[in-house]
């Protein structure tokens, strides 16, 4: 083991200012920690007159990346530039001069990483990844290391806090989406365009690194199923809450008959339940282990130093590598799972019909779903509009989504339906 480290950093926004300021700061902790000298010897980035609000030494910031990729005495290249190119090719550029690699970039490694990691393997040389899911909480290292002795039934995460902040503004203040996420861009947790987080994409990124790790299976973004929250309203989560639950963007696998799901979309979550009560920004992913049981793991999913914690402790665990030119470059295990596809998956179901206030429209409804074997656990209704629609909510016992399907493709070609039902997956122990 050595007991000095040089650092590069290819990327100097939030995360490459926090990881530095870290390395900086808390280097003599460190050094006492794990006996080795962690030395931050060059940032690479277009800008460097900005100010960053940390001092940093002289000589150290470069715009040029390649001074980072090929200086020989670098050993560890670090990559918070984001995006994949020219990200991937630094990366490759960097695992091929024999240095290993930290990155947080979540949408290079879902949709890239199997050659990144194939290239690493090839190289012996390391990868660390913690930052690219949830910020500053260690669900990688929990998964490779710290649950390894288990058999993962089914992993939840909320795993993006702007979608997250939106539905809690929504619930606590009862306002629609389009407000929530002004009021997200304004305080800056959502951006100019907000797509990949309030689609579900950067939840879907993060889900497909889970995945991988939980079941050993090669990183397969295309195969995430992905559904955002901007179809929610104000009306569903009012009853949702009547009904018990509460809405959360939520990325779920699991692993059942020789099958795994991946899927990212909003979903009811009974109100008991621990991860129900995550709100605003910050992230939680629960974890469910055949030895182990329910674990769930709580903090901080973005921002400056809870992400710069995370690169910084993947660098420490790369300078604890047993052998140090020998290393594995640990990713994926192949294994012959088949993805389980969307119209497979089986789950509790909420619906929200818009139908003619008139006798005879549940019995017509509830009988397209009995067709289906779609069963109903419970039915509410409000108000009166003689003559006109009003919304019709039927949450229901466990169902496959082909049926349901079938089912909504039916029921909104009834002439008593005047809109396209809304529905949403519902998670929990079915009464």
């Amino acid at each position: 083991m050595k007991d000095k480290i040089n650092v590069g950093i290819i990327g100097f926004g939030t995360v490459g200012t926090g990881t530095a300021k870290i390395l900086l700061e808390n280097g003599d902790v460190l050094k006492k920690r794990t006996g080795i000298d962690f030395v931050l010897k060059r940032i690479a980035d277009l800008d460097i007159k900005r100010d960053r609000g940390i001092k940093v030494p002289e000589g150290v910031l470069t715009t040029d990346a390649a001074s980072v990729i090929n200086d020989p005495d670098i050993d560890v290249v670090v990559e918070l530039m984001g995006g994949i190119r020219p990200a991937k090719d630094f990366i490759i550029q960097a695992i091929k001069n024999k240095k290993h690699v930290v990155t947080a970039n979540k949408a290079l490694l879902a949709t890239e990483g199997n050659e990144i990691f194939a290239e690493a393997r090839k190289n012996g040389v390391e990868i660390g990844f913690e930052a690219s899911v949830a910020g500053g909480i260690p669900i990688i290292k929990v998964l490779r290391e710290g649950l390894v002795a288990n058999n993962i039934v089914a992993v939840y995460g909320i795993i993006n806090g702007t979608s997250n902040y939106i539905l809690t503004k929504m619930t606590d203040e009862k306002v629609e989406f389009s407000d929530a996420l002004k009021e997200a861009q304004r305080l800056g947790y959502a951006e100019s365009d907000p797509t990949f987080d309030i689609e579900g994409i950067d939840t879907a990124h993060k889900l497909t690194i889970l995945s991988s790790l939980a079941y050993g299976i090669p990183l397969s973004y295309n195969e995430v199923y992905k559904e955002g929250i901007t179809k929610i309203t104000a009306q569903d989560i009012e009853f949702a809450s009547e009904l018990g639950y509460k809405i959360k963007l939520l990325a779920i696998t699991k692993f059942s008959n020789g099958e795994i799901e991946m899927r990212v979309h909003p979903t009811m979550i009974p109100n008991e339940y621990l991860i129900s009560k995550v709100d605003g920004v910050f992230n939680a992913v629960y974890v469910e282990g055949d030895a182990v049981g329910a674990t769930m793991y709580y903090g901080r999913g973005a921002g400056d130093m809870p992400t710069g914690s995370a690169v910084v402790a993947d660098i420490v665990d790369i300078a604890h590598c047993d052998k140090w030119q020998k290393a594995k470059g640990r990713g994926y295990v192949s294994s012959s799972y088949k993805i389980k596809k969307m119209e497979d998956i089986e789950s509790m179901y909420y619906f929200r019909f818009s139908a003619m206030d008139q006798p005879g429209v549940l019995s017509k409804i509830s009988g397209i779903l009995g067709n289906y074997n779609i069963s109903i656990a419970s039915v509410i209704q409000k108000g009166r509009r003689l003559g006109g629609s009003v919304p019709l909510v039927v949450l229901t016992h466990t169902a496959k989504e082909r049926d349901v399907l079938n089912a909504i493709k039916e029921i909104d070609a009834l002439p008593v339906v005047s809109d396209k039902t809304l529905f949403i997956r519902v998670e929990g122990k079915e009464e």
